[in-house]
């Protein structure tokens, strides 16, 4: 008799959930990651096609993506990755009429997809609290509070604006590293 943790031959544990090995062995790959984060933000079975489409535009970074970079893609889905993720109950794939849904095992892994994602809300703060200090410095100079009506609005500004574009960059970086 197994045990109630011990894997069974499928890749699950005798309680039915997924094997803590399975997924990340199945998350350690980027091209299932980004098709299940497609499939959890969508509303419902997907192509393909479109799955395919989405992630050579991510990898890419063009819209539309080049032809050999979306084929790749397909043929790499359709062969390895979504018969991967089928075996496991993640995604139910049909491979005769090429649509992909979540399966009944995808809600396991939401867990590690959320803390993964990386989170912007700090760098959103800075870039409003910026903002929020520029503008108060330009209105305290205009009311004449005294030191600050001499420095010069130009300069103000001219921080403020350096400061947003900094966190922006930093924002846009942390993005674009997120997806490579």
């Amino acid at each position: 008799m197994a045990e109630p943790d011990s894997p069974t031959v499928s890749g699950e544990q005798a309680d039915g959930s997924l094997d803590e090995a399975d997924i990340h062995d199945v998350l350690r790959n980027e091209r299932r990651r980004l098709a299940l984060e497609r499939l959890r933000d969508g509303d419902g079975p997907e192509s393909v096609g479109d799955l395919a489409e989405h992630i050579a535009e991510i990898e890419s970074g063009e819209s539309p993506p080049p032809k050999n970079v979306r084929q790749s893609v397909y043929i790499s889905l359709h062969q390895t990755h979504l018969p991967k993720l089928d075996s496991l109950s993640i995604v139910a794939y049909d491979s005769r009429a090429k649509t992909v849904s979540l399966g009944s095992s995808a809600a396991e892994l939401d867990h590690f997809l959320a803390a993964a994602e990386p989170t912007q809300a700090p760098l959103a703060i800075l870039t409003l609290a910026t903002c929020l200090a520029g503008l108060a410095l330009l209105f305290a100079g205009w009311m004449g509070v005294p030191v600050i009506d001499r420095v010069d609005p130009r300069l103000v500004a001219g921080l403020a604006l350096t400061v947003v574009a900094v966190v922006a960059g930093a924002e846009l970086r942390l993005q674009t590293r997120s997806r490579t």
